[in-house]
């Protein structure tokens, strides 16, 4: 039989997230239950929830950065077990048979495209998945990851199953490594993972901020300095010379003052989308050096596995500031505002006393 959840949820664009009950479905023989510990709270969740990307589904259940305990497995499933620390990322199914599902990059599945944790179409119940902001979640064992943090991590572990994958993807793809001069541009959810990642994997890391206020926390979380771009001078300084650039910022901006910066066959790599199209960067910057500019989405279920490993082995969470889900309001207009460092993270416990 199905069973009950307890969440919070968008009813329109315009309404505020407020209490909800909806039913998930009973385990089949591939999938795993999980009691959410923690979900973290990503930009796309406050899009969707109003109604600012086309296509959201009402009600809208948020949430793709999921952190819990099995439950329960259904008869078929082999990874995992009652009581298994696991985790849910920005997607919960597939066709499985395309060529890019075939390869394990079910992000870019061509038959379907990838089934999202929320605002997806439900294959089983049909109508509409609800995401993590709710008491627990039932999903395919093959859409499930295994988390290898310590127990007091898992909180800061949330926020790596859409801001870890999103930046370890592209960084792995471009083969970031020792010797190599990155740049991360921006320095909020994606780009602190991004400079962490980075610096792990043994680049020279480099910040790109319009703050020059973020300098002593761009080194912390492991760059080597922060370039104001807004400083023509300072900017200059580095033309030429970057090995790959990763460009994280989510609003339109001139993509030129960046592509000046790499190397001949250097890359920069958009994982941003602005709700208005970047002004169109002039094609001499590309021609002349043979640069590339490229985009990147999360990563298959195979390499989003790999970065919870290698996080786990270096020491790498996200950097989080904990909330109630009766908070959740007031977190998305400081979201708004860039009012945190780096992740909010809601701890789910919270959610038995609204229910």
């Amino acid at each position: 039989m199905p069973s009950n959840a307890n969440a919070f949820a968008a009813q329109s664009p315009e309404s505020p997230l407020a209490p909800f009950s909806f039913e998930r479905r009973d385990p089949g023989p591939r999938d795993v239950a999980i009691d959410i510990l923690f979900c973290g709270v990503c930009h796309s969740d406050l899009h969707t929830a109003r109604g600012e990307w086309e296509g959201t589904l009402y009600p809208c259940v948020p949430g793709h950065e999921i952190v819990g305990r099995v439950t329960a497995v259904g008869s078929d499933v082999t990874k995992f077990q009652v009581g298994d620390i696991a985790g849910v990322g920005c997607m919960v199914d597939s066709c499985g048979e395309c060529h890019s599902c075939r390869e394990g990059e079910e992000q870019y599945c061509e038959t379907t495209g990838f089934v999202g944790t929320y605002n997806g179409p439900d294959p089983v119940l049909g109508g509409h998945t609800f995401g993590g902001y709710s008491d627990h979640i039932v999903v395919d064992e093959g859409f499930v990851l295994k988390v290898g943090h310590e127990a007091g991590d898992l909180a800061a572990v949330a926020p790596l199953l859409c801001a870890g994958i999103t930046t370890y993807s592209p960084l792995k793809h471009w083969k970031v490594g020792p010797g190599q001069k990155v740049g991360i541009v921006g320095l909020g959810g994606l780009g602190h993972m991004g400079v962490k990642i980075a610096a792990a994997m043994g680049a020279d890391v480099y910040v790109f901020s319009t703050s020059p206020n973020k300098r002593e926390d761009a080194k912390r979380l492991g760059a080597r300095d922060l370039i104001v771009s807004k400083d023509a001078d300072a900017m200059a300084e580095h033309a030429g010379s970057f090995d790959f650039i990763l460009n994280t910022v989510a609003a339109s901006h001139n993509l030129d003052q960046f592509l000046t910066l790499l190397k001949r066959d250097g890359t920069m790599t958009l994982v941003g989308v602005p709700e208005e199209p970047h002004p169109s960067p002039s094609v001499g910057n590309l021609v002349f050096r043979r640069r590339s500019l490229a985009g990147s989405l999360i990563g298959g279920i195979a390499e989003t596995q790999e970065m919870l490993d290698f996080c786990a082995e270096h020491g790498l969470t996200a950097d989080i500031e904990m909330i109630d889900i009766q908070d959740i309001n007031t977190a998305y207009e400081r979201m708004v505002k860039s009012d945190v460092k780096y992740r909010f993270v809601i701890d789910m416990e919270s959610l038995k006393q609204a229910a």
